[in-house]
Formats: structure tokens, C-alpha cells, sequence
């Protein structure tokens, strides 16, 4: 309430409150401050202070022109002071004569009339409720002046002696004889002392009337006094002029025709009128408490959560670093072994050639020697077995001997800037309005975790779940490894998942999207995983005939049974070119091992290709036979001892077979029906035992 009890212009608590036609209060030697004085002749509009029925707020618009926002000057005379508040003060002018004064509110303009400064009613309730409120909290009455100043004295003002009830204007002995000379149109006003400070503060606290104090300057007007007529009390109230009004004026027909009615019926129904809309303020106030209780709650919120969203973001990103360092160890390990790997193989060529180069050597030196020698019978005893050492040491020299078997180059390459753009785009997403149940927000898949092994990959994912979204399950999505269409492999509640099955040596993009009741979420970001570019397989136990005995972490199979017997391997096959070996442990009686592909459902108690579902090659220790749904075709000369080794070749491009024993092509066969999905196969009895070697880069060089 403290701002609404203090002066526009000032700033301080008001002292002797006047009420301006617009409805806002100035102190009265405030209002003499901002007094200015007008032209001659422009004064065309001009309202009655008294608050009569001729002021029109409509007729402010055309006195706006001295107002100070409106004309972008405040008066005729150039003054650069202001007051406390920042509102332009102007020296002292001539009360009466065309002046106005403007509202430093509203900066409405109003004409002062013969009456000055006292026409304007003085506000009675506001200056006792300024005093009221000055002693409830115990603040120096500022309605106690000190001694009133001269208002004419151009430097050092004195203390005035004297006050012009018609000019408004306080005097000093000088001033007065030299101004305002009781003689002439001026020996009728009325001068009268100024107020000492005591008297000052008696009046105030009264009630601002004084209207028991002997002293003529504070009692000139009464309390509850008409203003044009000072005798009068205030008996009635004018509706339409809004202002109280005394019997005189109703007998002077100043308001004849407007709508008068008692002052207490009025003071009730305005007071009723107050308290209803005090009412509803009070209620909007009380609201606006509950807000800014919520504002500084919400303050205290939003500093807890900015803390935990940072701690957050920071472990988030840290996570992220984390599983960053992680990758980057293992590609450093995949490097350190590759390089490792390389210079193994050219330290083994090294020593290798080293030494065949050392012997080759000696014998050239131990050759030239021989040649020096004249004892021809002694040189032919000798001869035959220098020529035939000479001729086998050539053979060493074989094509590919003084080749590397390996380059300086890494055959390795890292691909980042799909990552890097990513990283780039980490950003944060904009959060909803909670409108209600909502599709899941788009799974993040965790790379750290994701990954293949041979023809399988894993793929693993995590997403934020909210009472809004609850989310029911996950569809996995890949495409055929070639960029074509995405096919589901994977629905369920599970954020980990292993396909298998996959192509060899291909590149499968891979997605997933969660799903709720309201229905199906976007996608995740897409992974590319790799195949591996070669096959890694073993027998299959689960498979295989119940004769089988498989050892050697299912890498060597044999038969307990003499009649044969078919086990399969764990790859499957469905494109691409394969390749893989098998090497003879044991071979006794001559028995007929048979090498090849089949369906996963070709018989297993009888020779590997004698039904519709197996292709292969079976063998002896003197020759070979293709067959297929027992046909035998293409038999070859060459068979398989302990110690051999036997290769196949699959070619599903082609749609081939073609075998090496020791290294010796055979083949390739075609077959119109080689299509659809093969595992590797092996038939035998228990006179051989076989082991299988895989992983192995297919054959270059090969005849068609």
C-alpha cells in the first residue's frame, strides 16, 4: 500500500493532497512545480478544477497540446530540472493567467481558472490515511514541514512570512511589498501567516482540515467544505458530475437538470459498491499469492532438476566416451594382431629362404669346385649325384617361392563419418505436452553391444519408458544384405535379440521400432553389421547320425559303425562361394568316404548322396565318383591315404561343386537344382576318421 499513499512527482508521502479532474492526486506545492504557463490567446479549452459538469475528458485531447508526451515539450519555458521521480519541474509563473498543469500519470492537460491551485478539491481521505498509515509503522509525519520557504526569492530563499489565499503563493517581508503590495487591484486579497511545523502537524493528524485551530492558514477551508462556497458543507452528491456538492450550488441551478441524491445514501452505495469489487480483487490477489508461491516452489524445482539433468547429460556423454574407448581398444587389438600376424609370415618367409638360399649356396660353391677338378674318372663318380641335387634344388624355386605371401598395406579401413555426423547431430529433444497414452518414442540401439559372429548377429537396444507411453513389446527389422526390402525377424518384449542364419560376407542394415496399444513408434537409428567374409563352422552334434563320435571340439569325426554314417555342419549356406577342407586322420580297409552339401533333412544312415538331398564325391584310395540321388558321374583317377587332404568348393553363384584331393582339381560339376539353403556334409564308417578345417579363403587359380 506504501506506493499507492506516495506522491508521482516527489516520490515522497503525500502532504497536502490535491484530486486532479482525471482522478490522480499531487501534493500541492508539487503541483505548483509543474505549473506551466501557456500562451495568450490558446486557451480556447479550458476546465474547471472543480470537478464541474463543463470538464470533458474528451476536451483533454485538445489541451494535450502542452502536454509533454503528446507535443514533445512540457511548456514555453525550457527547463532541464526534474523532481525525485523523474517528472520536469518549471521555475514559478504568474498564477491565473493561462496556465495549465498536466497529470504526471495519465498526462492529461488542465486549465487552471481565476481560483489557481485551490480550485482543484483537496483530498481530505487520502492525507489522513497517509498520517494513519506514517504512525502505525512509526515513520516521521512527513506532513510535518519544516518552516515554509519564500517562493519568490530568485537565491537562498528566506522563510516566508506571509501566504495570498488568492494567489496561492507564499511570500517573505521583501518579496511581499516588492510583488504584491497591498494597494491597488491586490489590496483585496487575503494574506494570511504560513504554517509553522507544529501547526502543521496538529492539522494533519486532525483529520487535514484543522477546523478547531486559531490559525486562519490551515482552517481557511473546513472540513467537508464546499469549494465555491466555503461556509457550506458538502449535503448532497451530483451523479452526474461525480462530486459532492453543497445546498448553495443546488440553489444556483448550477445542477439543475443532473441527477442529485443525498450524500449518506451515496457514501453507503459507493462504499457497497467498493467493498463487492474489493471482493474480487481480493480473490484475484489471493490467487496471484498461490502463484507466486508456486513461481518460487517451481524455482527451486527447476535448480534440482537442472542439477540431475546434468549429472545426466554427464553421464550419458560419458557412457558414450566409455564405450567409445572400449571400441577403440578392440580395433587396436585387431590391429596389433594383424600386424603381428604380418610379420610372423614375412619373418617365416625370412628364415625360410634364408636358409634354402644358404644351402643353394654351399652347393653352388661345392659345384664350382668340382668343375676345377681334372680327374675325370674321379668327376663321373660324383656327377650323377651333383646333377640330380642340382636339378631337385631348382624345383624349390618354384613358382611363388620368392613371392611374399603378404603385403605392407593393412587391409583394414575404419569408416567414422556416419558416426562423426551423428555426433555432430546430438542434440537435445524438444518434450511434449503430455496430451495423454502416446506411441513409444524410437528405441536407442546400444552399438557397444551390438555385433556379429560368423553368419549371426546380435543387436541390442534400450528406450526410455513413461507412464504415458508404456510400451508392450519390439519389432527387429532387417533387410536381405544387399540394400533390399526390410523383412521382421524379431517381435517381442526382449531388447536383446541374435539372428542367425545370415549370408556370409554381407552387410545388413538393421532397425527397430517399439509398439504400445495406441500403436507402432518410429524407428531407431539403422546399424550396418557386417558377416564374417569366411565360414567358421564344426560338426554338428545335435545332427549328426547317433553312430557319430565327434572330439576335438566337434572338429574330428569318426563312426563307431561299419556301415556309413552322414553328419552335417553348423554353417548353412544360401550364397556366396565357400570353401572348406577335410583332412584324413585315419584310413583303414579301403573304405569309401564320401564330401559334399546337403539339406538339412537328407538321410543320415546311408552314403552321403545316394538320396535327392545330398551332392558329393566319394572316394578311395585310387580314384573318385560325383554323385547325386545315387547317379556316379565323373569318375577321376586319384584317391586319399592317411594324411590327405580333401577340399570343397561351393559355388551357389554358379551353382558348382569342385573338389581338390592334395591340392588336385576335380571338377567343377554343375547341378540344375543346387538351390536354396545347403550345410556342409560328410559321410563315413568306422575306418575313417576325418577333421575339418574352416575358415579358409577360397582357392585362386581354378580351372572352369
Amino acid at each position: 500500500m506504501e506506493e499507492e499513499l506516495k506522491c508521482p512527482v516527489c516520490g515522497s508521502f503525500f502532504r497536502d493532497p490535491i484530486l486532479l479532474p482525471c482522478s490522480h492526486n499531487v501534493c500541492l506545492l508539487c503541483a505548483r512545480n509543474i505549473t506551466v504557463q501557456t500562451p495568450d490567446g490558446e486557451t480556447s479549452v479550458q476546465s474547471r478544477a472543480s470537478g464541474s459538469s463543463d470538464y470533458d475528458y474528451l476536451d483533454m485531447d485538445k489541451m494535450s497540446l502542452y502536454s509533454e508526451t503528446d507535443s514533445g515539450y512540457g511548456s514555453y519555458t525550457p527547463c532541464q530540472l526534474k523532481s525525485p521521480n523523474g517528472v520536469r519541474v518549471f521555475p514559478p509563473v504568474a498564477p491565473h493567467r493561462n496556465c495549465s498543469l498536466t497529470c504526471p500519470l495519465c498526462h492529461r492537460s488542465v486549465s487552471l481558472d481565476e481560483r489557481g491551485h485551490r480550485g482543484f478539491p483537496r483530498n481530505r481521505l487520502l492525507e489522513a490515511i497517509v498520517v494513519r498509515f506514517q504512525q502505525t509503522r512509526g515513520i516521521p509525519c512527513s506532513a510535518s514541514p519544516s518552516a515554509v520557504k519564500c517562493q519568490l526569492c530568485d537565491r537562498n530563499p528566506v522563510v516566508a512570512t506571509v501566504m495570498c489565499e488568492q494567489c496561492d503563493v507564499y511570500y517573505c517581508n521583501a518579496c511581499q511589498q516588492r510583488c504584491h503590495p497591498s494597494r491597488g487591484p491586490l489590496a483585496k486579497h487575503r494574506l494570511v501567516p504560513p504554517p509553522s511545523p507544529s501547526q502543521a502537524a496538529g492539522g494533519a493528524a486532525s483529520g487535514g482540515g484543522g477546523a478547531g485551530s486559531q490559525q486562519p492558514v490551515l482552517t481557511a477551508r473546513k472540513t467537508g467544505t464546499c469549494v465555491d462556497h466555503e461556509a457550506e458543507n458538502f449535503s448532497m452528491y451530483c451523479c452526474s458530475c461525480k462530486a459532492p456538492v453543497c445546498t448553495k450550488c443546488l440553489e444556483e441551478g448550477k445542477h439543475a437538470k443532473h441527477d442529485v441524491k443525498p450524500l449518506a445514501v451515496m457514501w453507503k452505495q459507493h462504499k457497497c459498491q467498493l467493498s463487492q469489487a474489493l471482493n474480487g480483487v481480493s480473490d484475484k490477489a489471493k490467487e496471484a499469492k498461490e502463484f507466486l508461491v508456486q513461481l518460487k516452489n517451481m524455482l527451486q524445482q527447476i535448480q534440482e532438476n537442472g542439477v540431475e539433468f546434468e549429472a545426466c547429460l554427464v553421464a550419458q556423454c560419458d557412457s558414450l566416451i566409455e564405450a567409445l574407448t572400449r571400441q577403440k581398444a578392440k580395433l587396436l587389438t585387431k590391429v596389433t594382431k594383424e600386424k603381428e600376424y604380418k610379420l610372423k609370415v614375412v619373418r617365416d618367409q625370412i628364415t625360410h629362404c634364408t636358409m634354402k638360399l644358404r644351402q643353394t649356396t654351399g652347393m653352388m660353391e661345392y659345384c664350382l669346385e668340382v668343375l676345377k677338378e681334372n680327374d675325370p674318372s674321379g668327376f663321373l663318380q660324383i656327377s650323377d649325384a651333383l646333377i640330380k641335387r642340382v636339378t631337385s634344388s631348382q624345383d624349390h624355386w618354384v613358382k611363388g617361392a620368392l613371392e611374399p605371401k603378404v603385403g605392407p598395406e593393412f587391409d583394414l579401413s575404419l569408416n567414422t563419418d556416419s558416426l562423426m555426423q551423428t555426433i555432430l547431430q546430438l542434440d537435445f529433444c524438444q518434450g511434449k505436452v503430455d496430451l495423454g497414452p502416446a506411441v513409444p518414442a524410437a528405441p536407442l540401439l546400444q552399438l557397444e553391444k551390438c555385433c556379429t559372429r560368423n553368419n549371426s548377429a546380435t543387436l541390442a537396444w534400450r528406450v526410455t519408458a513413461h507412464a504415458s507411453c508404456p510400451i508392450e513389446g519390439y519389432i527387429l527389422e532387417l533387410d536381405d544384405g544387399n540394400g533390399g526390402q526390410y523383412r521382421e525377424v524379431y517381435v517381442g518384449k526382449e531388447t536383446v535379440c541374435t539372428v542367425d542364419g545370415l549370408h556370409f560376407n554381407s552387410a545388413y542394415n538393421a532397425r527397430v521400432k517399439a509398439y504400445n496399444a495406441v500403436g507402432v513408434g518410429p524407428y531407431s537409428q539403422t546399424v550396418v553389421l557386417k558377416t564374417s567374409d569366411v565360414a567358421w563352422f564344426t560338426f554338428d552334434p545335435s545332427s549328426a547320425h547317433r553312430d557319430i563320435v565327434l572330439s576335438n571340439e566337434n572338429q574330428t569325426a569318426t563312426c563307431s559303425s561299419y556301415d556309413d554314417r552322414v553328419v552335417l555342419g553348423t554353417a548353412a549356406f544360401s550364397k556366396g562361394t565357400h570353401y572348406w577342407e577335410v583332412t584324413i586322420d585315419r584310413y583303414d580297409n579301403h573304405p569309401d568316404p564320401a564330401f559334399g552339401v546337403a539339406r538339412i533333412n537328407t538321410m543320415k544312415e546311408i552314403m552321403l548322396g545316394k538320396d535327392d538331398k545330398a551332392w558329393a564325391m566319394y572316394v578311395d584310395n585310387n580314384r573318385s565318383w560325383f554323385m547325386h540321388n545315387n547317379s556316379h558321374t565323373n569318375r577321376a583317377e586319384g584317391g586319399i591315404t592317411k594324411g590327405s587332404t580333401v577340399g570343397i568348393l561351393l559355388d551357389l553363384t554358379k551353382r558348382t561343386l569342385t573338389f581338390f584331393i592334395n591340392k588336385e582339381q576335380h571338377g567343377p560339376t554343375a547341378f540344375e537344382n543346387l538351390d536354396g539353403v545347403f550345410v556342409p556334409a560328410v559321410s563315413l564308417n568306422r575306418n575313417v576318421q576325418v577333421t575339418l578345417l574352416t575358415g579358409l579363403e577360397v582357392p585362386k587359380n581354378i580351372k572352369q
